[in-house]
């Protein structure tokens, strides 16, 4: 998978332990190599994550590696982010969007 800069990637194995149990807020993209505006969301969350990061955690989860987290928060699209807080999903967005767009929605949630 392509890794944006500053941002980890979580699998099925270890997604309860560090989304679900964060102490912050974890911004989730459920990407994959194959889809192309999943790689334009890259210098995104890059940046998203150097400006935020004391804020909200970026992750990126590949839908082909860790189908289990995958079908279990029942993602159909790429890219799609959700926000996770307390171990619970409590915003869903789907398709790439310019950073100004993504704090925005994001803005409630921080």
């Amino acid at each position: 998978m392509i890794r944006a800069s500053g941002v980890d990637e979580v699998t099925d194995a270890d997604f309860g332990d560090r989304v679900l149990g964060s102490d912050l807020p974890v911004l989730v993209e459920f990407t994959a190599d194959w889809c192309p505006p999943c790689r334009q969301m890259g210098p995104v969350l890059s940046a998203l994550a150097a400006e935020e990061g004391d804020r909200l955690r970026v992750v990126q989860l590949d839908v082909d590696t860790s189908p289990e987290t995958t079908n279990a928060y029942k993602v159909l699209s790429m890219p799609t982010f959700m926000v996770f807080r307390d171990g619970e999903p409590v915003r869903s967005m789907v398709g790439a969007r310019p950073k100004r767009r993504l704090l925005e929605e994001l803005s409630d949630v921080l």
